[in-house]
């Protein structure tokens, strides 16, 4: 009889409120590298290939709501509720600047030439911040019709994408003039709000629904029913074939972008699935829940052909010289150490 498989995710710790926001960086010389934002204030960054932590940004004073990586992964942000976003050294861990806003922050994005911080939150504006001139006043976009909750570039950032936790739609904006030029109707709120790596899709998230559209022409692709209220939805970067959903039944979907038939369905979270993201190759993706843990699935079986897996994101696997190279220096605090001391010995 043949025995069925059961997916075995690479379970990280760490975190000791729910997980809300993760985000990969694209695959840099140094491997690829995920951040996680938590309730718990402390963004932590990770080996986004293993899941082995490398460090926590530390200095926030309340929930943290956003996460990001710049192009490069050499600068994390992080959007929170204590009303500032905060810009790191992701080599070092240190603080590098600090935007004091008047209410919380609950998205941030970097642009993909790395020079712009985009932020958005309760206060329902858009702040654009010039990295290369960080004590300058920001740039306002006009006002957005409700507390921002999503932000986005694209068409090399020329566009901004925006969703409101309070009334349904996502909004693009003109960078050039900072008016809205087009609306994305959806029911309800947008929760989650994704550019495909090609730029060629918009990946939305809004009550039971998952939704793709064109991001160029802005027209609806592919519209698919959920089992349940979903929070996050990620698409394939790769071959575009497949997506993966999380929302309010603990479990992380995958689904065929073309038939929307469920493929696999993956148990294990004990809370509700806050986020998920596919790594910048396809070949594993990530969850984050209320459980306060981060879980890391294989989307091909491990007996799959070997080569095809070292080498789906085009590049080998990374070393682990690469990857301590990107740790040396990284600020790990006394308690830290000796946690994962304890926990390697």
């Amino acid at each position: 009889m043949e025995k069925k498989k059961v997916a075995v995710p690479l379970v990280c710790h760490g975190h000791s409120r729910p997980v809300v926001d993760l985000f990969y960086s694209p695959v840099t010389p140094d491997g690829y590298f995920l951040i996680s934002a938590s309730k718990d204030g402390n963004p932590m960054l990770r080996n986004g290939e293993t899941g082995d932590w490398i460090g926590t940004f530390q200095g926030h004073k309340g929930a943290v709501w956003s996460c990001c990586l710049d192009t490069n992964a050499l600068r994390a942000a992080s959007g929170s509720a204590d009303f500032s976003a905060k810009v790191w050294d992701a080599l070092t861990g240190d603080e590098l600047h600090s935007f004091e806003h008047k209410h919380i922050v609950r998205a941030c994005a970097f642009s993909e030439d790395t020079h712009l911080l985009l932020t958005g939150g309760v206060e329902k504006i858009l702040r654009v911040y010039d990295m290369n001139r960080p004590d300058a006043a920001p740039r306002e976009l006009d006002k957005a019709p409700g507390n921002v909750r999503t932000v986005a570039w694209l068409h090399s950032d020329q566009t901004i994408l925006s969703s409101c936790s309070d009334m349904g739609g996502v909004r693009l904006w003109d960078v050039r003039t900072g008016n809205i030029v087009q609306t994305l109707e959806t029911k309800a709120p947008v929760t989650s709000a994704e550019v495909s790596q090609d730029s060629r899709f918009i990946t939305t998230a809004d009550g039971s629904s998952v939704k793709f559209w064109d991001a160029n022409h802005f027209g609806l692709v592919k519209s698919y029913d959920m089992p349940c209220t979903v929070e996050s939805a990620s698409l394939e970067p790769k071959s575009g074939s497949k997506f993966i959903v999380g929302g309010e039944d603990m479990w992380v979907h995958v689904f065929d972008f073309f038939t929307g038939e469920e493929i696999t369905c993956n148990k294990g979270h004990h809370g509700p699935v806050h986020c998920v993201r596919f790594a910048p190759g396809g070949e594993s993706y990530a969850s984050g829940s209320e459980d306060g843990t981060i879980r890391i699935w294989q989307l091909s079986p491990p007996n799959a052909d070997d080569n095809e897996a070292v080498n789906s994101n085009g590049k080998p696997t990374v070393g682990v010289n690469e990857v301590a190279r990107k740790i040396e220096g990284f600020h790990i605090p006394k308690e830290e150490q000796q946690q994962q001391q304890q926990a390697e010995g």
